[in-house]
């Protein structure tokens, strides 16, 4: 071997050495990172492992605990929602889930942000795909799995604004019916036909029937509590100054956010429950405005988010307007409640 072949093999095998070493130095600094970060204080552990959308008593959620299991879909025993969870392969800004049925509003990739609607089977697999016009802000599932919904800002960011646009769709699992807007309802008022330029609905809640359905509509700058007919593609405007209904169980009440005079204009809301058969309204003991469509854990108790450290926590508040609020899981949005 020549001398200078020597010295270029040894050049070789220096390079090779450092770079091994380079790469082992990365992958330590990473695991101690990781390690750090899965030890700040007050934020919960996740690991990865199998889950179910037909597993009972669950309390499914987007885990936004810091860590790879971020954005992903976790899930929690819901007898100890504040243990360890678990998180899937599949992550999501929007998520809901009921009988089976998922549904996941996520960022596509690219370089131009683009993001799409998952309906999702039992095991979380992609069934079938949307592409979707702006920003993920609602989710919902009828309890039969069958209807999915689900509603994005096509313009603006935030509903405490006034310059913004929603876009809602619904879809049938069964039947393959796919309707990109809501917009292309019929909605009488009063028993009278209204159209107008500025309609825009969102929120989405879903009656056992897998037909009837409640919503919120903003025109003209107020929002009205609207009842929709899937069959008919029809909407019929109940009551005004109702956003983000969220049907109970019974199909009796719906939990909204109210717009309440004095309040700042970034923060507006409290939180009510409407009892469809008399009209009552019962404000809710949060006190914080709340700007998310409240879930019902079960019949007599509510879940929503407010902001938190690591992005948003769930929290309850019992449905009859005593107790106080608590706080249910930390590092925490999107919930869906799979009962035992």
């Amino acid at each position: 071997m020549t001398h200078t072949l020597r010295k270029v093999l040894l050049l070789v095998l220096f390079s090779a050495l450092l770079a091994a070493t380079a790469v082992v130095s990365v992958v330590r600094a990473s695991d101690r990172v990781d390690d750090r970060e899965a030890a700040r204080p007050g934020e919960p552990r996740a690991r990865s492992g199998p889950m179910s959308l037909k597993q009972p008593g669950r309390l499914l959620f987007r885990n936004l605990a810091w860590g790879p299991g971020r954005d992903m879909i976790a899930s929690v025993p819901l007898t100890a929602p504040t243990g360890a969870r678990t998180t899937a392969l599949q992550d999501c800004l929007r998520f809901h889930a009921a009988a089976g049925t998922g549904v996941c509003l996520r960022r596509a990739g690219g370089v131009v942000p683009r993001y799409e609607a998952l309906v999702l089977d039992s095991a979380l697999r992609r069934i079938r795909s949307f592409d979707v016009p702006g920003t993920p802000t609602r989710a919902r599932v009828s309890p039969s799995g069958r209807l999915l919904a689900w509603t994005v800002f096509v313009g603006g960011d935030s509903y405490a604004g006034g310059d913004f646009s929603t876009r809602t769709a619904l879809y049938d699992t069964r039947s393959g019916t796919y309707v990109p807007s809501l917009e292309d309802f019929a909605v009488s008022d009063g028993g009278k036909r209204r159209r107008a330029a500025d309609h825009n609905f969102w929120g989405v809640t879903f009656a056992a029937d897998d037909n009837r359905f409640y919503a919120t509509l903003a025109t003209e700058g107020r929002t009205h509590l609207v009842e929709g007919d899937l069959r008919a593609r029809e909407l019929r405007v109940l009551r005004a100054n109702v956003e983000c209904p969220s049907l109970s169980p019974d199909g009796t009440r719906i939990a909204f956010k109210k717009r309440v005079a004095g309040l700042p204009a970034e923060a507006p809301w409290r939180l009510y429950v409407l009892d469809l058969r008399t009209g009552a309204e019962t404000a809710l003991a949060e006190q914080r405005s709340v700007d998310d469509q409240a879930l019902w854990y079960d019949d007599r108790t509510l879940l929503y988010s407010l902001p938190g450290d690591f992005g948003g926590d769930l929290w309850s508040v019992p449905a009859t307007g005593g107790g106080s609020p608590r706080l249910l899981l930390r590092s925490a949005v999107s919930p869906a409640v799979q009962p035992s």
